[in-house]
């Protein structure tokens, strides 16, 4: 059994999931440069066809689209616990696409009904992985394929060391936690690859713009902060400083995954 990664109870947890990142949907596009480029790598890893695809925890639908100009003769959804994500998503890219609100850890459909899954740094949202790799291998059609990034224990470790805050990371599970989900699930992991990737920013105001843009501010208490804590903050984030700036590190969990023929 997967113990979810939050103490919160889990609809509270998807409340404030949900609300923190319907918050971030005006701006997310223009901050989430690391999430970007990161999906770009995920990209490039596509089978050549597939006929229903999904883009699980699609945000503003920026991949959705992609998705949907990349496989024009599939039936194309995007599916998000966000309702504000979806709406922005909806007035961007229109009604050819099916935008769904739901949750990874129960998908609002039906069973073998996808043959390919896309989501992007989406899943490390989720409080039991192992729910998630169920509903993953039940809606996945045989043949099925899934391409996945998530992330990993240490990331926006940076973060945490500034403002002193282990609660600052993401509470995530580790690979060999999200390897056994996988393997409990029925499903295929035929590619695997863990990687830190480090992005630099000019001052801390552009490094926690980043973050809260993209809705991550939602691992950390709120709390009303002093300019002597504020300032305290900066200066040890600037002893982290190098030559291109203050650097943020994202630990990413590249899945390739398969549903048996």
């Amino acid at each position: 059994m997967n113990t979810p990664v939050t103490s919160l109870p889990l609809l509270r947890w998807q409340e404030r999931v949900a609300r923190a990142f319907s918050r971030a949907a005006p701006r997310y596009d223009a901050l989430a440069s690391a999430q970007r480029d990161i999906g770009e790598t995920l990209w490039q890893t596509l089978p050549q066809s597939a006929q229903q695809v999904l883009d699980l925890g699609c945000g503003t639908g920026y991949w959705t689209q992609r998705l949907a100009s990349h496989y024009p003769n599939a039936t194309t959804t995007g599916l998000d616990l966000a309702p504000g994500m979806l709406a922005h998503a909806q007035a961007q890219y229109g009604d050819a696409i099916r935008w769904q609100q739901g949750d990874a850890a129960a998908l609002p459909l039906d069973d073998a009904s996808v043959d390919l899954v896309f989501s992007n740094l989406a899943i490390q949202w989720c409080p039991d992985i192992g729910a998630v790799m169920q509903e993953l291998a039940r809606v996945l059609a045989p043949g099925g394929q899934a391409r996945i990034t998530t992330l990993l224990p240490g990331t926006l470790s940076e973060v945490a060391t500034a403002w002193q805050r282990p609660e600052a990371l993401l509470q995530t599970p580790d690979a060999s936690t999200v390897q056994r989900a996988i393997q409990q699930s029925g499903l295929r992991l035929t590619q695997h690859t863990c990687a830190q990737r480090r992005f630099f920013y000019s001052d801390m105001n552009a490094v926690m713009a980043s973050i809260k843009g993209v809705g991550a501010q939602v691992t950390r208490p709120n709390a009303q902060l002093t300019r002597r804590e504020l300032a305290a903050a900066q200066a040890r984030f600037e002893t982290l400083r190098e030559p291109q700036g203050l650097p943020v590190s994202y630990h990413c969990f590249t899945l390739h995954l398969e549903q048996t023929p």
